[in-house]
Order: C-alpha cells, then sequence, then structure tokens
C-alpha cells in the first residue's frame, strides 16, 4: 500500500503575455479598435474587460491541468460541466501490484509504502484507523482479484481516498469560475488543498487574470 499527497500539473505551455495579447485581439475586434494595440496595451484592455463583465472574451483561451488527488475531489470537479475531462479508470486498471491511496490534510500520516499495519495499532487514534481501513480495503480488493473478480468488480471495496488521475481541459472564464468556488472557505478541505496552490501559481503566471480570485486558507 502507497500513501501520497495530492498534486497538479499545468500541461499548458502558459505564456502569460501572449495570452493577453490574444485575448485584447479577440476583445478589440468587438469595437474595430485593433489600432490602439500597442507592446504594452494588453494588461490594461484585459482589465477593462474583466471589469465590465465581458467574460466571454477570456473564452478564447483554455488551460488543461493534471490533478492526482482522491475519487471524492474528482467526484466534485467533473461537476464543471463547461470541462473536458480524462480520468485514470478503475473499470480497466488493475492494482493488483499495490494500490495507492490520497491522504486528507486533517490525516498526520507520512507519505510512502506501508506494507503491514497490524503493529501500529497498538496506539489506536483516529489517524490510524483511517490507515487501517486503506490497508484492510486493499487487502480485500487483491484478494477478490485472486478470487477470479475483474477490476471493474472488485473495485467495489475501494474507498473514496483511492487515487486517481485526471485532466482537466477548460476555457479561461470556466477556471476562473472553478477556482472562484472551488478555493472558497466553504469548499472542502481536500478540494482547497489542491486548488488554493494553482491559483496562486496561475496569478504568478498569467497576469491580470485571476487577481481577483481569492484564496481561503482553513486554520488546524
Amino acid at each position: 500500500m502507497r500513501l501520497i499527497k495530492p498534486s497538479y500539473e499545468i500541461l499548458t505551455d502558459i505564456n502569460g503575455n501572449a495570452i493577453l495579447r490574444k485575448l485584447e485581439i479577440a476583445g478589440r475586434t468587438c469595437y474595430k479598435s485593433e489600432e490602439k494595440i500597442t507592446e504594452n496595451s494588453a494588461i490594461d484592455f484585459v482589465t477593462r474587460i474583466l471589469k465590465s463583465g465581458h467574460h466571454s472574451v477570456i473564452e478564447h483561451e483554455s488551460l488543461s491541468v493534471r490533478f492526482i488527488c482522491d475519487r471524492g475531489v474528482t467526484h466534485e470537479i467533473v461537476r464543471h460541466r463547461l470541462a473536458s475531462y480524462s480520468q485514470e479508470s478503475t473499470r480497466y486498471c488493475n492494482y493488483s501490484g499495490g494500490v495507492t491511496f490520497i491522504i486528507p490534510p486533517w490525516v498526520n500520516i507520512k507519505p510512502g509504502e506501508y506494507l503491514e499495519v497490524e503493529n501500529m495499532m497498538k496506539a489506536l487514534d483516529s489517524d490510524w484507523e483511517w490507515l487501517h481501513r486503506m490497508f484492510r480495503s486493499e487487502e480485500s480488493y487483491i484478494k477478490l482479484l485472486k478470487w477470479g473478480w475483474s477490476p471493474q468488480q472488485a473495485r467495489s471495496v475501494l474507498p473514496n481516498s483511492l487515487k486517481t488521475e485526471i485532466i482537466v481541459t477548460a476555457n479561461l472564464r470556466e477556471w476562473r469560475h472553478i477556482l472562484k468556488l472551488r478555493c472558497s472557505k466553504i469548499a472542502h478541505p481536500q478540494m482547497r488543498e489542491i486548488m488554493a496552490p494553482l491559483l496562486v501559481e496561475l496569478r504568478g503566471r498569467i497576469p491580470v487574470l485571476f487577481d481577483d480570485v481569492g484564496v481561503f486558507h482553513e486554520k488546524r
């Protein structure tokens, strides 16, 4: 059994200035004001576009992001309908070589390989109870495979904490919507754990577009 923390990777080759230039060209087409484009005009123009609510303009650029997280998180991500998804399939992926689980942010257990947990259960607390449940679900899954169940049948004993990978592609308007919702202080802690760092990176790499999207951190 392997335990890991969630992560993400931006797959799109980001050039923030080029993105803004393209958005400026698209936006100025509406007003036929292309002659006002200069080397440094894109930031001010896109800022005004956002303030005016003319957000359809920023749909001309998109981002693809790979998330490695638990299946509970992806159940929420795929509710955003204006995006495209490709997700690791538990029907076809065979985890007989060992199951990987995502450590929730409220569980104080280190990432790593755990080959047995019985000797750790003497000082039982909630963290170790979670660990024990993961170990037992892996044990049951592999046993069912050995008894002839297919991966799509044996997956029924695996929990939400099962690691999965999903690639999400959406336009920038939808990413703003996703990040506003999923970085909110009322969002699920595991969702904020992975979306807040993504938002911070996007704010650093693409000027203007994500500056007004807040980041909230839960006290632990």
